[in-house]
């Protein structure tokens, strides 16, 4: 079991007070789930621990770390609201409130579950702090699903594939995303688990040959040159992510570059182009196999570069080069950025994610704003995918599945004329776009230029694509639209439109 020291040890500089919170915490839990104990046997203060280490293994601030320590108190031991409101005050309540609540939905397949789906985003919208201990302790209970009832694991390994693998991609929260997708897999899709990971385990060492000799020939060079201050390490991909892929690439292994990469992890952007030429120098790149998500970040955030390039010696490899505080970003996105402190986190403003800040309600009794002070969060536009899903503008099946493909899908991101990113899902259309831009221009388009050719309205975009919308005053939307249309943004503004 994981005890307080080891919770404030992994804190980020705690000052005492945040010290006293989190020993308050840690001896209130203990006492109150005293005598209760999980399907394993163990305590389920084990549980709660585990998830106290986990938000501050994320960096998360002392009143997130005491309310994943205190989650369990309301629904699992009947502590009274008003009991945690008058121990810990009323921000802790409110993010042990929330994830009581979310840990009332139950996944029931993809027909049945929209409501918990609602209840699950409206939650996020208003604290994403709420989600991040939801997704620890999920972690957690995945660690530990072989002591649950077998004829409960499947269920919850598909909705922890579904709802909460599929959030923290879209956080971020890559490392987060791919053990819970892992720790599922051999639940979820138990014979496929098997194939897979004895295919990875055979291919895995041929790379890691690979990617051995390649590691010694880079820093070789880029002595040379003087650059000395970098790291490199690997990444294996994810089982239930190499499954997937596989499904893409007809069962074919040999079609896929990405089984392990090789990562060079550098001081600064300048640093990062500078590798790649070296590297392109060194090994010859495969054609249409170059990346730049420094340049054009994903929508979720991630930055890097990647190449895919001919070892040499018969193998194929991908090389992903980034910045320290980009390789921050790729393992646990969001989170890297909820617990700003001046000074500690680099500028604010140059973050991929200094939009969160709005995410992070007030509370003004005593001055103090989320897990630090008010004064440090600059408060700027949520995305609209997050307002988005927020709202309840839809309803019935149609919201469901409005939901599944505008979240739960891969994501295209393309661009206006001007170079701006639009982020949407998979298999949009220019009028998914165009309503992206605004609903005037949706409402009044008469036709569409994909990287510069006119293309029907029903046209599928893709990543990369340059569109450009053409408009007419006396334009309208028809009911033929909705059949194109993708995003519940562009469904509802077309419906609205054909009302009137």
């Amino acid at each position: 079991m994981s005890n307080v020291k080891e919770i404030i040890g992994l804190m980020d500089s705690p000052t005492e007070a945040d010290k006293t919170l989190i020993n308050k915490a840690y001896d209130f839990a203990q006492k109150a789930h005293d005598g209760h104990t999980r399907y394993s046997g163990e305590p389920s203060f084990n549980h709660l621990a585990a998830t106290a280490v986990e938000l501050a293994r994320l960096g998360m601030g002392p009143k997130t770390i005491a309310a994943g320590l205190l989650h369990d108190t309301i629904e699992d031991v009947n502590i009274a609201p008003e009991t945690i409101e008058k121990e810990f005050g009323k921000e802790i309540l409110f993010l042990i409130d929330g994830v009581t609540k979310l840990g009332k939905l139950r996944y029931h397949g993809a027909e049945r579950h929209r409501e918990s789906l609602r209840k699950l985003l409206v939650a996020t919208s208003k604290d994403v702090r709420v989600l991040i201990i939801k997704l620890a302790d999920r972690l957690h209970n995945m660690r530990t699903l072989q002591f649950v009832p077998e004829e409960k694991r499947k269920r919850i390994a598909l909705e922890t594939i579904e709802i909460y693998a599929a959030i923290a991609h879209r956080l971020g929260m890559g490392m987060m995303r791919r053990e819970l997708e892992d720790l599922a897999f051999e639940y979820a899709y138990p014979k496929e688990y098997k194939e897979v990971r004895a295919l990875l385990t055979e291919r895995t060492a041929q790379t890691m040959v690979h990617l051995e000799k390649m590691s010694r020939a880079l820093k070789k060079e880029l002595a040379k040159v003087g650059l000395t201050r970098f790291r490199t390490d690997h990444r294996v991909k994810g089982l239930y992510s190499l499954w997937r892929k596989l499904q893409r690439k007809d069962n074919d292994i040999n079609k896929i570059y990405d089984i392990a990469a090789l990562r060079i992890i550098v001081p600064s952007v300048e640093d990062c182009y500078r590798v790649l030429g070296m590297v392109h120098n060194l090994w010859r790149p495969l054609p249409n196999k170059i990346k730049d998500y420094i340049a054009f970040h994903k929508p979720n955030g991630y930055r890097s570069l990647h190449t895919t390039v001919f070892t040499g010696d018969g193998g194929i490899v991908e090389v992903q080069i980034r910045t320290e505080d980009m390789h921050n970003e790729a393992e646990i996105g969001i989170a890297s950025h909820i617990f700003y402190k001046e000074g500690k986190r680099g500028d604010v403003k140059q973050s991929s994610f200094y939009w969160i800040r709005n995410l992070l309600p007030r509370f003004p009794q005593g001055g103090a704003a989320a897990d630090t002070g008010g004064s440090r969060y600059k408060i700027t536009k949520v995305p609209e995918w997050i307002e988005q899903l927020g709202s309840n503008q839809e309803d019935g099946d149609d919201y469901e599945s409005s939901l599944r493909a505008d979240f739960f899908s891969e994501r295209v991101f393309v661009f206006t004329p001007k170079g701006d990113v639009v982020d949407l899902p998979v298999d949009s259309s220019p009028i998914d776009f165009a309503y992206a831009i605004h609903s005037d221009i949706g409402d009044h388009m008469a036709g569409a230029k994909v990287n510069g050719k006119m293309v029907t309205l029903d046209t599928k975009l893709h990543n990369g694509d340059i569109v450009e919308i053409l408009t007419k005053k006396n334009s309208k939307p028809t009911r033929k639209w909705l059949e194109s249309a993708k995003t519940t943004l562009a469904r509802r503004h077309i419906r609205n439109a054909l009302a009137r």
